[in-house]
């Protein structure tokens, strides 16, 4: 009986020491691999352990991992443990390579695995990549951009369309933007795109799915090689595994990875100085359109009549100056009202935008308003084209005759009109005067009052000239406040859209470029931020007041993708007001 006891004691203390014994080994997928494929390696041990060091994986790239998984269970009483990281490994060349020895403390004790020989062979036709998901997230998800002319002209539209292609049983269950390109020399618009519709395209030899992220139509101002920054993402990528549901359905994992689409580099031509007409402001497009018009050609002296310079077509519409109208003398005319319908798409810039002038002849007579010229480059055939509108003649049918011949004068604002011969026939030369009252005017208050009169208005006059000489000496004064009064002249349209997120920037950035065209007198054909901020240096502004202008005109591209609060617009706006000042005062 005792023998039996002790049989019995012996088998559990056997069992114990087998349960309690320590496995850590090293497994590799393959050992045998060509050098397009990936290599799996599985370090498992039964024990919970400590300081977990790796091998340096010598001749061998980490693709993915380390990943750790932990198995812990009971069965028929029995405990069932396992600790395992695994790494995703490329061979970097083909040849006879070790993976050497990963090394774990458990309980006290350091243990090491066997290390394992593999062989890396030439590359094969159907590569394997040991089922590692992030290995498969990588293959399966591209963003690509695509450009649909990459040597434009200046000023030529191009549009960039980005696109995330999804491989077959892989999906994608959120995005997001980590950073946005800048679009640097570039004028650029953002085309709204609605709900995305997945599609399916053959990309690399392969099916995919993908959809349209944006797209973008873009408007080169410099020449030469100009860098397009890639759109980066955060895509939650789900990749199918190796395991079931208890329904049979395919069970996924997500994958976080980051996507770029990549920098790409596009050669602007410039255009062409052979034939370049004298009036060309920087016009490029497709078929435009130019025409003078007045709603009407006939009137009376002092009336009003509105004349109209109108360009329609596709081409650069915000990016190039009308032609200024001319008229004769004998008419006045005020500053025009700039108006523009433009929209924009894949095609680029489409509708019209136009000048319209208030007129008011002063003198009875026939004048013409004389035909205008429009220059642009024709896209279509490289070449320059000369748009010529017709003579207009406007009758005067009653006022004041004309006394001599005036010659039409280019340019805005009110004209010097010359006097007629009878300018004082309205005056009444027979007057019927008769008494004011029976008292007698000498002595009485108001006698009084106007003989003192000039006396009182004396030391008025005195002080009011004295404040006059004051504000004429104040320089710096009088400069600060024509400056305020040229930055809200600019910056009106922009204050009344206030609250309108992108009618705002659209006219705060439009109010920036008119300014400097009017004060550095460039075309917008020169509008790069290196152009300006060298210009409004080489002027005479200070290197931060112009870097603070350029960050405003940054700050109105990135309006247009970012939410902004009426808080935002009301500074920027007054940051503009502040800018534009500074530049006008140090210029």
């Amino acid at each position: 009986m005792k023998v039996k006891y002790l049989f019995i004691a012996l088998f559990f203390t056997i069992s114990n020491m087998t349960f309690a014994q320590v496995k850590f080994e090293a497994k590799a997928s393959k050992t045998k691999l060509g050098v397009n494929e990936r290599l799996r390696v599985d370090f498992e041990m039964n024990q919970d352990g400590d300081n977990f060091s790796p091998p340096a994986f010598n001749n061998f790239t980490v693709v993915g991992g380390p990943n750790q998984s932990v198995s812990n269970s009971w069965i028929n009483g029995k405990r069932s443990y396992s600790k395992t990281y695994s790494y995703f490994l490329a061979p970097t060349k083909r040849g006879n390579f070790t993976i050497g020895q990963a090394e774990i403390t458990i309980e006290g004790k350091t243990y090491k695995t066997v290390p394992i020989d593999v062989e890396v062979t030439a590359a094969v036709d159907q590569p394997t990549d040991g089922n590692n998901a992030e290995v498969i997230a990588d293959e399966k998800l591209h963003l690509v951009a695509e450009i649909s002319n990459t040597n434009p002209y200046l000023n030529e539209p191009i549009t960039v369309v980005y696109k995330l292609y999804v491989g077959q049983q892989t999906g994608v269950s959120n995005w997001r933007q980590i950073d946005n390109p800048k679009f640097s020399d570039f004028w650029n618009q953002e085309i709204q795109i609605g709900r995305m519709q997945p599609r399916e395209e053959q990309f690399r030899g392969e099916p995919y799915r993908y959809v349209e992220l944006k797209k973008v139509v873009l408007y080169p101002q410099k020449t030469g090689e100009l860098n397009i920054e890639p759109l980066t993402l955060s895509v939650a990528v789900d990749v199918p595994t190796q395991r079931r549901d208890i329904f049979g359905g395919r069970i996924y994992t997500t994958i976080d990875k980051t996507v770029a689409a990549g920098n790409r580099t596009i050669n602007v031509k410039p255009l062409p100085a052979e034939g370049r007409p004298a009036n060309f402001t920087g016009a490029v497009g497709k078929n435009l359109n130019f025409k003078v018009t007045a709603d009407k050609t006939a009137l009376a002296a002092t009336e009003s009549l509105e004349a109209k310079v109108h360009v329609s077509g596709n081409g650069n519409l915000k990016l190039f100056d009308l032609p200024s109208l001319n008229v004769p003398s004998s008419m006045e005319i005020y500053e025009p009202e700039y108006a523009e319908n433009v929209q924009t798409n894949l095609n680029g810039m489409q509708g019209s935008i136009s000048n319209t002038y208030t007129l008011v002849p002063q003198q009875k007579g026939k004048y013409p308003i004389p035909e205008m010229s429009f220059s642009y480059f024709d896209l279509n055939s490289e070449t320059y084209r000369t748009l010529t509108s017709e003579e207009i003649l406007i009758d005067v049918e009653s006022g004041p005759a004309v006394s001599s011949y005036t010659a039409p004068t280019g340019g805005s604002g009110k004209q010097q009109v010359a006097a007629a011969g009878n300018q004082f026939r309205y005056i009444k030369l027979n007057a019927s005067l008769r008494p004011v009252g029976e008292d007698p005017f000498l002595g009485s208050p108001l006698f009084w009052t106007l003989f003192l009169s000039p006396l009182l208005l004396i030391p008025l006059a005195f002080f009011l000239g004295k404040r006059r000489e004051e504000m004429a000496n104040d320089v710096r004064g009088n400069r600060i406040r024509k400056a305020d009064r040229l930055a809200k002249k600019y910056l009106s349209e922009a204050k009344r859209n206030l609250g309108k997120e992108e009618e705002f920037y659209v006219s705060l950035e439009k109010a920036l470029h008119n300014y400097l065209r009017a004060k550095l007198h460039i075309q917008t054909t020169e509008m790069s931020k290196e152009r300006i901020n060298a210009l409004l240096q080489e002027k005479g502004a200070d290197p931060s007041t112009a870097g603070e202008f350029n960050g405003l005109l940054t700050s109105c591209e990135f309006a247009r993708y970012t939410p902004s609060s009426n808080v935002t617009m009301k500074q920027d706006y007054e940051k503009a007001v502040t800018i534009i000042s500074e530049i006008d005062k140090q210029l």
